[in-house]
């Protein structure tokens, strides 16, 4: 069995295991006074209509020894790691299972069964969803312009923005037009980033290895953009990645993982254990008051990963 090793963001190397839509710059001033009774996150009060509810049978509740984490499921993206998300969750398979390697300021990596980097599930291995296509019905509000690959200034830039919740690049929409056979399915390019609270699956260097092994990305790696499928996005418990005891096993004497005690759907939960976690919808006035808020001194916005767009747990 190869084993899947996640190397270290220092060392410039990947992470491995085995196994027209309405698209514009948000630059309204102008500011909105709300009134909210139910309990919120971040610091950010709007109205109901303001946020949406993502489905529980897309919502994917971590409970570790630090905390809940709640992890929103991004078929859009990736929709065979989903499925075979799902599929183990629902076996149970990530029960008792460690945080076998963890990197401070880079990524937490679990789901081996071994707890040694070497294991992954019976389930056969998945193909790379690295990139992904969409059209007008996947409307992205965009926030800036980012370089392709931080470590690769020839790679060029690309727009960023946000889809529901999740950073992403993407080629303009208007470049979805006719084909060169005559043909076009009206789509373009577009790839999640790899900014705290990303959930991507972990592989060996065959791209099509992915299988039960991931990492809950606890910094920022660009470059692992287009080369890692992501799956999902931290949506409630974020301060809990960065608490994980880092180390990896087998290498580092004295290092004790900490684990996922259960993890579970929403919809495979009793009523009374689902939180009703609601999202700030990126479009509408509120959305551009959250963003003006994100602004720097300069009045330019600062990295898509340094802005996190607010949750909430409605009661």
């Amino acid at each position: 069995m190869i084993s899947r090793i996640a190397i270290c963001a220092v060392m410039g190397a990947a992470l491995f295991s085995s196994a027209c839509a309405k698209e514009a710059e948000q630059t309204s001033q102008t500011p909105v006074n709300v009134t909210q009774t139910v309990s919120v996150t971040e610091g950010f009060a709007a109205p109901d209509a303001a946020w949406r509810t993502p489905s529980q049978d897309n919502l994917l509740y971590v409970n570790t020894n630090k905390g809940l984490i709640v992890v929103e499921l991004i078929p859009e993206f990736a929709p065979k790691h989903v499925t075979q998300i799902k599929a183990l969750a629902q076996q149970k398979f990530y029960d008792l299972i460690v945080f076998h390697r963890v990197i401070d300021g880079f990524m937490n990596q679990t789901g081996d069964p071994t707890g040694t980097g070497t294991g992954d599930s019976n389930l056969p291995d998945i193909p790379g969803e690295f990139t992904f296509r969409r059209g007008g019905d996947m409307p992205v509000s965009l926030v800036n312009r980012r370089p392709i690959n931080p470590r690769d200034a020839n790679a060029g830039v690309v727009d960023v923005g946000f889809y529901k919740s999740f950073p992403v690049a993407t080629k303009p929409i208007t470049d979805a037009g006719w084909g060169l056979g005559g043909d076009s399915d009206g789509k373009v390019d577009a790839w999640g980033l790899h900014c705290k609270g990303v959930t991507s699956m972990a592989r060996s260097q065959n791209v099509n290895s992915g299988n039960s092994q991931f990492f809950l990305m606890r910094g920022t790696a660009g470059w692992l953009d287009q080369q890692y499928s992501i799956w999902g996005n931290t949506v409630y418990g974020r301060e809990h990645l960065e608490s994980f005891a880092v180390g990896t096993a087998g290498e580092d004497a004295g290092f004790v993982p900490d684990q996922m005690e259960t993890v579970r759907l929403g919809s495979d939960l009793p009523k009374k254990e689902r939180l009703n976690i609601q999202v700030l919808k990126t479009d509408g006035p509120h959305y551009r008051r959250f963003m003006n808020s994100q602004k720097k001194a300069d009045g330019n916005y600062p990295d898509i990963c340094e802005i996190v767009i607010p949750t909430r747990v409605k009661k």
